[in-house]
């Protein structure tokens, strides 16, 4: 009747702190009501964007090369959370998809989303297989589309406009404007130049043009491919993201791409210099919550 006693005592505390974990997370969720957060996951030499909207609808642009997605995404989730609703793959180049296949299996997937640019690597088939047994819905990513988060914020495809299989799949990568009513991200993936000269002439010649952004996710990690002039001044961004590897072997980001976005005006975050970067917004504003802009 003692050990009765013990154990009831054991499963009752047991059952008291796991109580406790979910008051703690629920205090900390009601903290946040009404912010969107987006977190640039440090994955290295790549790109991993998470977004979680206000009512708590999640979204995965790309993730990374491998695992360390993985462990990137215990950071910004509850322990308890095993599922993503949507995956954005914007091409698949394994720095971008090669840590996919294990966020679909760890994680239940509502909807995928990809360019539809052909690419002859073992980590696509791999994804794709996963993508239909995991029977998420598939869709083609085409200029135009809107995918509802929550009821004010959305994420809206500029590019691509057309069937990209055939494009080299940087120049297919899917570009998209995450918009939470006054404040808006663009996420550009490798994106080149070429690509940026043609969304300037469709979106960035009004006064206030769509690629007008509070923050811009840098292209191609930095590369002097990418982040052309007349983007970034089309963009106007207070924030600029750059995603790449420390010490990586391709020498991103790039001196002059840097130089050029200082002298715009943008404050410039590296993941490879301070790790994630987080951003909250509560649609009228934007600050950071974790990271800082590097001085000169």
């Amino acid at each position: 009747m003692q050990m009765f006693g013990k154990n009831t005592t054991w499963l009752l505390l047991v059952v008291l702190l796991v109580a406790s974990v979910f008051v703690v997370y629920a205090v900390f969720v009601g903290e946040n009501d009404g912010l969107l957060t987006v977190s640039f996951l440090d994955v290295g030499q790549g790109d991993a964007i998470f977004i979680e909207a206000p009512n708590g609808t999640q979204m995965l642009v790309d993730a990374g090369s491998g695992k360390q997605v993985l462990r990137e995404l215990q950071k910004v989730m509850p322990f308890y959370d095993r599922s993503i609703d949507i995956v954005l793959a914007t091409h698949p180049d394994k720095d971008h998809i090669g840590g996919m296949p294990g966020v679909l299996e760890r994680f239940f997937v509502s909807q995928f989303i990809e360019p539809g640019v052909l690419a002859d690597s073992g980590t696509y088939t791999a994804l794709l297989g996963l993508v239909e047994s995991e029977r998420a819905k598939h869709v083609l990513a085409r200029r135009g589309m809107k995918i509802r988060l929550d009821e004010n914020v959305y994420f809206e495809i500029l590019f691509p406009d057309r069937d990209v299989s055939g494009l080299e799949t940087n120049t297919a990568s899917v570009v998209g404007k995450l918009v939470y009513r006054e404040t808006s991200f663009l996420l550009t993936g490798d994106s080149p130049k070429n690509i940026e000269h043609f969304l300037v002439t469709l979106d960035g010649n009004l006064p206030v043009g769509n690629l007008d952004v509070d923050v811009l996710k840098a292209g191609h990690h930095g590369s002097k491919t990418s982040s052309s002039e007349e983007f970034v001044m089309a963009t106007s961004p207070e924030f600029t993201v750059i995603s790449a590897g420390k010490d990586n072997q391709y020498g991103h980001p790039h001196r002059e791409v840097v130089e050029l976005l200082r002298a715009s005006g943008t404050a410039v975050l590296e993941t490879s210099k301070g790790g994630m970067i987080v951003f909250t917004s509560d649609g009228n504003s934007v600050r950071i919550l974790r990271g800082r802009a590097l001085s000169e």
